[in-house]
């Protein structure tokens, strides 16, 4: 098989992992906090570490890794149904590697695929027991329609946080400066312990956290990348700092006061890596 075409195909199942990320994360924020949700969680991690590899790979190849998000399955309006719709997501995952596996002839690669394909397997069993526990432990789903200022501010604020993500995480792929790829990577997961914390208080708060990324920066020049990321994080702190100003919850407050500190520290991060750049 070609190389283009092994491209392709590595990053349709990185958009399905996307996908199932996504999907994951909306159930276990949904339901509130507990044992299952964090469970949830933790399989949620371990799609990402495929999606890291599988981006790896296909730079690797010469490719680009692909933003987009591929297959979800959101049905079901009770918790076990939700678990149903994520046995069948892992049941597409499974039929989709095995048959990547017996299409590709690169034994590297089909080592990879195999590796995943043994996690969405565990995954499979996994949701399976999730159901019956979900209906055992007469779990909820916690989300409501509140549309207000508060659930506004949290909304652009949860868009926000999985932009930069994608963003962040595109530019640590693509980046040959290993420092900068360090660092893109660390405030990746720094924005992602972001959206979380804001998902939460929109459905603590009686609202539905939405995942809708807006546009993202594809820059391939590590400087170029840099410049685009501090322009983000300038702005956001300072709307950040707004909000935090605005807000009348105490508690909210404070969280956007915290958050807009790790937006200037990140900053400064990219500030100290690009000066270093243009040094050179």
């Amino acid at each position: 098989m070609e190389k283009e075409k092994i491209i392709e195909i590595l990053n349709l199942d990185l958009q399905d992992e996307h996908g199932a990320i996504v999907q994951y994360l909306v159930h276990a924020y949904s339901m509130g906090e507990g044992e299952l949700a964090c469970e949830i969680e933790a399989i949620a991690r371990e799609e990402m570490r495929h999606l890291d590899w599988l981006a790896e790979t296909i730079v690797e190849m010469g490719g680009q890794p692909s933003v987009k998000r591929g297959t979800m399955n959101m049905a079901g309006k009770a918790v076990h149904e939700w678990m149903g719709s994520d046995v069948k997501l892992e049941e597409g995952a499974i039929a989709h590697y095995q048959e990547h596996i017996a299409r590709i002839d690169d034994p590297k690669i089909k080592r990879l695929l195999g590796r995943i394909l043994a996690d969405e397997k565990a995954h499979h069993g996994k949701f399976e027991h999730f159901i019956h526990k979900a209906i055992k432990e007469g779990l909820k789903d916690l989300k409501g329609d509140r549309q207000d200022n508060v659930t506004k501010t949290l909304d652009w604020g949860i868009q926000h946080e999985y932009t930069v993500v994608l963003q962040y995480l595109f530019h640590s792929y693509m980046t040959k400066n290993m420092e900068a790829k360090k660092q893109l990577e660390d405030q990746a997961v720094n924005e992602m312990q972001h959206l979380g914390w804001l998902a939460e208080e929109m459905v603590g708060a009686g609202g539905s956290p939405k995942t809708i990324e807006s546009t993202i920066d594809r820059s391939t020049g590590t400087a170029d990348m840099l410049k685009a990321d501090l322009k983000i994080e300038k702005d956001v702190a300072k709307k950040y700092n707004k909000a935090a100003r605005e807000i009348g919850d105490a508690g909210l407050r404070e969280l956007f006061s915290r958050i807009r500190d790790h937006e200037k520290y990140h900053a400064e991060v990219f500030t100290d890596l690009l000066e270093g750049i243009e040094k050179k």
